[in-house]
C-alpha cells in the first residue's frame, strides 16, 4: 500500500517533491522520485513495505529501463501471473514482487493487463518509448486515482493533497459537484470538488500520449448481475460449500505478506466471518476490536464472542465517546476528500489501534453490498406497493407532517427512518436509494445554492448506475445500485483515508474476484429470502461461527452524530469558503438541529466535513 504522484508538463524536482512529501503517511517506509526534464516528465512515490520488502522500490523500471511503474494496492494473484509470464519468456529481477508483475504484465498484455489482475489497485506505467502513461483502477476501486488537466501540465496521484503542492493547480471548487456532494454525503462517479480534476473510475483505464496530450480511456470491468438460472436447481448446501470455498481461497491469498497481518473485528458476521476464515489459516492471529463506555454504540461484547469462540488473540481498547468527539475536529481537516459517514471517527479510531500491532488488515467491507445486507433492501417491497397507491402530492404532504415529529435522540428512530422512507418515495424509482441516503432533495439543494437543479441533473451518476432492463428486478437493480455506487464512492473511500492515514494496509476477501463472480451469478432469492438478507452467506457460515453472531440484528458502526452536532460551539464556523452557499440558510439548519425542531444531522456532518477542507 503506497502512494504515487505524476506529471506531464510544468514541473521541477523542488514542486515533485513537496507532492509527493504529502503523501508520506500512505508511504512511510520509503521514497522515490524520477524527472526527465527534457520530456516533461515527473514520478513520485511513498512506499509501505508489505511484499518484497528488500527489492521493491519504486519507481520500478524494467532492466532495459523501457518501462517504469508506481503502483498502489496489492495484486493477490502476482506469484500465479509470475509463473504465466516467466513460460513466456519473461524475466524477473526481484523474487516475489508483485509490483514487477505489472511491468511484464503491461508488456505482454498492454492495456489488457487490468483484466488479468485480482486484487486492489491503481497504478501508472510509463512507457518511454511510445511517450504515453496508462493508468488503471481496480474494479471496484478499492485504491483512489486522480487526474487533473491544467492549462500547463497533467497530473495524477492518490489524494487530492498532492495536486494542491503545485503553484500552477488551479484550485476553484466546482458548483455542480458540490451541489451532489450535498445530495449524496461524498462526491459521486468522477466528480471532485475542483474544477478540472477527477477520479479516474472504478474497473476503468486511461492512457496519455505524453507529447500530443491525445487521451483514450475505457472501461474493462462493470459488476452487472447476470442470474446463472441453474443456481435455482442446485441444493443450497453445495452453492453455500461453493461460496465458502471460494472465500477460504480468497482470505488465503490476503494473506500474502512479509509483515504481520491481523483482522479487524467488529462483531458483525461479516468481519467475524473473514476473521474465522483468518484463524483456520492462521494459527497465531490477533483481531482488533474497538468499544464504547457508551452501551447504545458498543459492540465488543459481541466481538469477543466471536474471539473467544474462535480462540484467537483478541486485543480490545474501551473509549469514551468523548475521545471519539475530539477526534472529530482532528481527522475532517485530513480526509483529503470529504464525507458524511460518521463512521469514519470508529474506522479511524480502530485502524489507529491495529497499525500499533500490525501493517496489514483483513476486513470484512463488501458483504453487505454483495448479498444485500442493508435496511433499505426491506423497504423495497413496501415502498414499492406505496408508490403505486399513493400520488406523489400525497407523499409530499405526509414528508411535511412527519417532519413535525418529535425529534429522537436515537440512531435511527422510526421518526428519522419514516422522514427517509417518504423523502425517498418522492422522488422517481432509480433514485430512492439515493434520496433514502441522502441529507436533502434537488428542492432543497436548489435553496441551498440559490441555483434550480433538477433531480436527473443531481442523480446523473446514480441514473448510469440503473439498469432499468424488463429482465432486473428491483432488488438486483438496487444490487447494483450499492456496488456500482455506493461502495466505491462511499465505503472504499472512508477505508482508505481512515486505514491511511494510519498507514494500515486493508484488505477486503469479499471483493476477491473469485468471489464477485460468484455473487454476480447468484439469484437475488438466494440473498434475499423472506425478509432475511444476506441469506446464502449466513448458510455458508452457518458451521464456522456461533449462532448467536449469524442470528443477530445488523447494527453498524454508529457513532451519535445528532448529539455531538448540537454541541458545536455557537455560532459555527463560518460558510464563506463554500462558494454560492446560502449561509444564512446554513445557520437555520444549524439552529434547527440545535434545538431539536428538525434532524439535520447528515447535511451538518456533510457540511462540516466540506468546511475543514475548504477552510476560509
Amino acid at each position: 500500500m503506497c502512494g504515487f504522484v505524476g506529471i506531464v508538463g510544468e514541473c521541477d524536482t523542488d514542486t515533485l517533491k513537496r507532492m509527493n512529501d504529502v503523501l508520506a503517511h500512505r508511504g512511510p517506509d520509503g521514497e522515490g522520485q524520477f524527472a526527465d526534464p527534457q520530456r516533461g516528465v515527473y514520478l513520485g512515490h511513498r512506499r509501505l513495505s508489505i511484499l518484497d520488502i528488500e527489492h521493491g522500490d519504486q519507481p520500478m523500471w524494467t532492466e532495459a529501463r523501457d518501462l517504469a511503474v508506481v503502483f498502489n494496492g496489492e495484486i493477490y494473484n502476482h506469484r500465479d501471473l509470475r509463473k504465466e509470464l516467466e513460460a513466456l519468456g519473461h524475466r524477473f529481477q526481484s523474487t516475489h514482487s508483485d509490483t514487477e508483475v505489472l511491468l511484464h504484465g503491461y508488456r505482454q498484455w498492454g492495456t489488457n493487463l487490468p483484466k488479468h489482475l485480482n486484487g486492489m489497485f491503481a497504478f501508472a506505467i510509463y512507457d518511454v518509448e511510445h511517450t504515453r502513461i496508462f493508468l488503471a483502477r481496480d474494479r471496484f476501486g478499492e485504491k483512489p486515482l486522480y487526474v487533473t488537466h491544467q492549462r500547463d501540465f497533467w497530473a495524477f496521484a492518490s489524494e487530492l493533497t498532492a495536486f494542491q503542492q503545485h503553484p500552477r493547480f488551479d484550485s476553484t471548487l466546482d458548483t455542480t459537484s458540490l451541489m451532489k456532494f450535498f445530495a449524496h454525503g461524498f462526491f459521486p462517479g468522477t466528480t471532485t470538488r475542483f474544477r478540472n480534476t477527477h477520479k479516474i473510475e472504478p474497473g476503468s483505464w486511461q492512457m496519455r500520449d505524453t507529447r500530443t496530450g491525445e487521451l483514450t480511456s475505457q472501461r474493462y470491468w462493470t459488476y452487472s448481475l447476470a442470474p446463472d438460472d441453474r443456481y435455482l436447481s442446485t441444493r443450497e448446501s453445495e452453492i453455500a460449500e461453493d461460496l465458502l470455498e471460494r472465500l477460504q481461497r480468497s482470505t488465503k491469498r490476503c494473506l500474502d505478506s512479509d509483515v504481520p497481518v491481523g483482522t479487524l473485528l467488529s462483531g458483525g458476521i461479516d468481519s467475524s466471518a473473514i476473521t474465522a476464515l483468518t484463524a483456520e489459516l492462521a494459527p497465531d492471529l490477533s483481531s482488533f476490536t474497538i468499544g464504547f463506555d457508551e452501551p447504545s454504540f458498543d459492540e465488543s461484547d459481541h466481538a469477543r464472542l466471536v474471539a473467544d469462540h474462535l480462540r484467537i488473540d483478541s486485543k480490545m481498547r474501551l473509549l469514551n465517546i468523548g475521545t471519539a468527539k475530539r477526534l472529530m475536529t482532528e481527522i475532517l481537516p485530513k480526509l483529503d476528500e470529504p464525507t458524511s459517514d460518521p463512521s469514519i471517527v470508529p474506522t479511524y479510531m480502530v485502524s489507529a489501534f491495529a497499525r500499533e500491532h500490525i501493517t496489514v488488515a483483513l476486513s470484512g467491507d463488501g458483504a453487505d453490498e454483495l448479498f444485500a445486507g442493508y435496511d433499505p433492501f426491506l423497504a423495497l417491497t413496501p415502498a414499492k406497493i406505496y408508490s403505486r397507491i399513493v400520488p406523489r402530492p400525497i407523499t409530499r404532504l405526509a414528508g411535511k407532517l412527519a417532519d413535525r415529529l418529535p425529534v429522537s435522540p436515537k440512531n435511527m428512530s422510526l421518526e428519522f427512518r419514516l422522514r427517509r422512507f417518504l423523502s425517498g418515495l418522492e422522488q422517481d424509482k432509480p433514485f430512492w436509494n439515493a434520496a433514502w441516503l441522502g441529507a436533502l432533495n434537488p428542492e432543497e439543494i436548489g435553496n441551498l445554492f440559490g441555483t434550480p437543479i433538477g433531480a436527473e441533473e443531481l442523480y446523473s451518476e446514480v441514473l448510469e448506475c440503473w439498469d432499468e432492463s424488463p429482465e432486473k428486478s428491483l432488488g438486483e437493480q438496487t444490487l447494483e445500485f450499492y456496488g456500482r455506487f455506493y461502495l466505491p464512492n462511499n465505503i472504499l473511500m472512508k477505508v482508505d483515508r481512515a486505514s491511511m492515514l494510519n498507514s494500515l494496509e486493508i484488505r477486503s476477501p469479499f471483493l476477491d474476484n473469485e468471489v464477485i463472480d460468484l455473487a454476480m451469478a447468484l439469484p437475488f432469492s438466494l440473498k434475499l429470502r423472506g425478509g432475511e438478507r444476506k441469506y446464502i452467506l449466513k448458510r455458508a457460515l452457518s458451521q464456522t461461527l456461533p449462532r448467536t453472531t449469524i442470528t443477530r440484528t445488523k447494527k453498524g458502526f454508529g457513532m451519535p452524530t445528532a448529539s455531538w452536532l448540537r454541541s458545536v460551539p455557537d455560532p459555527p464556523p463560518p460558510a464563506s469558503s463554500i462558494p454560492n452557499l446560502d449561509a444564512a440558510l446554513v445557520e437555520r439548519y444549524w439552529w434547527e438541529h440545535r434545538t431539536k425542531k428538525r434532524d439535520h444531522r447528515m447535511l451538518l456532518w456533510s457540511w462540516l466535513s466540506l468546511q475543514q477542507l475548504t477552510p476560509a
